[in-house]
């Protein structure tokens, strides 16, 4: 199984999806029957974005949980939003949460910060989690990096029917997406001031 490091925000894991698939062929693909309603528009392939985001929807906790695409746990969500006059364009938004010790200017030391989550960790990257309540106010910092798709990364789909065609097509998109976030994984790491966290 790949594993995450400093260049890496996310990855899809093909050997599990072909190991847990309960048709023998794919997993996601499976998920992507289930949520057929999602993957087109009265009948019609959807349009590049449109795939992009509904794949990326399904590929994802909470619908695949596990999910085909892993995120970095450090990172608290690693979305497909839209963005854009008439939302016709797409971007990866990764919302970062930042310890008191990140941030330039450090707040007062009474206020509570994220706390280690020991339970979600993978390698140096461990999940940050909202504090047990204790009285004490509490301050937390997250970053939400957009970092816009440009188009010619995107998948038009050609079938309208989850089947082997829509997810070797859905698995390209999504492995397009992923590969855009890990070219960007330096902007994560310099709001970290590297993967120690």
């Amino acid at each position: 199984m790949p594993e995450f490091n400093s260049s890496t925000l996310a990855f899809t894991d093909d050997v599990a999806d072909r190991r847990d698939a309960s048709d023998g062929f794919s997993r996601f693909g499976a998920y992507l029957g289930y949520n057929a309603g999602l993957l087109h528009e009265d009948g019609a392939p959807l349009s590049a974005q449109e795939f992009a985001r509904s794949v990326w929807e399904v590929a994802t906790a909470p619908v695949m949980s596990p999910g085909y695409v892993r995120v970095r746990p450090d990172l608290h969500s690693l979305t497909l939003v839209s963005y854009g006059e008439d939302l016709d364009q797409v971007a990866l938004r990764a919302d970062v949460p930042l310890r008191h010790h990140h941030l330039a200017a450090h707040p007062d030391h009474r206020l509570s910060d994220w706390q280690r989550d020991v339970w979600t960790t993978d390698g140096a990257f461990t999940a940050l989690t909202e504090p047990r309540p204790t009285g004490r106010s509490t301050l937390l910092v997250t970053a939400t990096l957009l970092l816009p798709v440009p188009e010619h990364h995107l998948v038009t789909p050609t079938v309208a029917v989850p089947g082997r065609e829509m997810t070797a097509q859905a698995k390209q998109a999504v492995g397009a997406l992923v590969s855009w976030a890990n070219k960007h994984a330096h902007l994560v790491n310099a709001l970290t001031a590297g993967s120690a966290r």
